[in-house]
């Protein structure tokens, strides 16, 4: 007999022992234990995830994925609740305790009746919050290699919606996200015998700017972090740099790379300098599925309050899946109430788990079955 799943008492126990990228070994073991306890198949996937699985009826290669992020961040939390953070410079603070909760709730509404076509799989994805993100490696094993993938869908609380509203968005949604790191050589000396220097700082100043005058509407590239240790009197021999890079497609993304190495080179002209440059390529932008997004949108609307999203400069590892498979990422209202993800107080409305599992037990059954009578009337 499978047993009834407490999703709160669920959600808060996760909130209790949050684990950072690629050590979530105890949130890997209470996943595994709670669908144990559902009766629902599942393997470890990715070291640290979980992927489970239902099967309905007729063609189980058919197949649905929801997933849902399990890492947390390190942040120390400062919340006022009583699940707060157990685990010291540790917190969910970017509601994927909330996610995970989300889809455990539906796919212990899914396994109930089973009433469906094809196969459900509910992927808990470690190490999304850092690269190479717990897609690739996810994707890496190839663990729906023997299935005919009709969806990958996502989710990400928001709060800038209010619970019961969804947010959707068609085509390009999210950007790609680059790490650029520079070391720029020179040769330092006393600051005030320019003629001896080959100024590192100065060859910088110009790199930055040369840098920052690339940005557009749909390329967004920051330097967050210069290093240059000298003094009022002392230049340094080298200078180092950190930032990123944010672009909504591939093509532009390949060409500021261009960009970016031939700025370097022309400050080094300059300068006589020489500049290391390292472009850590992190993950793709998120790409929704037209077709897809307006089927969800629609369903959402039908119960809840549906609305369009704007081009997001932020990035999620779920666009490895978009680059593979027909994929939907949406946005899950949680209420402006909850606060800013990525700090120390963050605090999600509960509420929109409950109206999160109906959704996206809704929509899964909507794919499956729509797709099981468009193939009975066009075989």
């Amino acid at each position: 007999m499978a047993d009834e799943l407490d999703i709160i008492a669920f959600r808060r126990a996760l909130h209790r022992r949050p684990e950072l990228s690629f050590r979530e070994t105890g949130t890997h073991d209470l996943i595994a234990r709670t669908l144990d306890g559902l009766g629902i198949a599942h393997r470890t996937v990715a070291r640290t995830g979980v992927l489970a699985r239902i099967e309905g009826r007729g063609n189980l290669r058919r197949a649905v994925v929801l997933r849902a992020d399990i890492d947390a961040l390190p942040i120390r939390e400062q919340a006022d609740v009583a699940w707060r953070s157990l685990n010291d410079g540790v917190m969910h603070a970017c509601g994927h305790d909330v996610h995970t909760a989300v889809l455990m709730g539906a796919l212990q509404e899914l396994n109930r009746s089973r009433d469906f076509e094809g196969t459900l799989l509910g992927l808990f994805q470690p190490g999304e919050e850092c690269n190479p993100g717990g897609a690739s490696l996810v994707l890496a094993e190839e663990p729906f290699a023997d299935y005919d993938v009709r969806a990958v869908v996502g989710e990400h609380v928001e709060p800038s919606l209010e619970v019961g509203t969804f947010g959707f968005r068609a085509g390009k949604y999210m950007a790609s996200s680059d790490e650029l790191r520079f070391t720029v050589h020179g040769t330092g000396g006393h600051a005030a015998l320019r003629n001896q220097l080959h100024d590192p700082v100065a060859a910088v100043a110009e790199l930055v700017g040369g840098l920052l005058a690339l940005n557009l509407p749909e390329r967004v590239l920051s330097i967050g972090r210069i290093e240059a240790d000298g003094a009022t009197n002392v230049v340094p021999d080298d200078v180092r740099l950190e930032g990123t890079l944010r672009t909504f497609d591939e093509a532009l993304r390949c060409a500021s790379y261009d960009a970016i190495r031939e700025i370097a080179a022309s400050a080094d002209r300059r300068y006589g300098t020489r500049t290391a440059v390292d472009i850590g390529r992190g993950y793709p932008c998120v790409v929704n599925d037209p077709a897809l997004a307006s089927l969800a949108r629609s369903l959402a609307a039908e119960r809840w309050q549906a609305v369009d999203l704007p081009l997001r400069t932020t990035a999620e590892d779920f666009g490895f899946y978009t680059h593979r498979y027909p994929s939907l990422f949406y946005r899950l209202g949680v209420g402006a109430a909850s606060g800013k993800p990525h700090t120390s107080t963050f605090s999600p409305d509960e509420k929109a788990i409950t109206t999160g599992i109906a959704f996206m037990q809704a929509l899964a059954l909507k794919l499956l079955n729509e797709n099981d009578k468009n193939e009975k009337t066009n075989p």
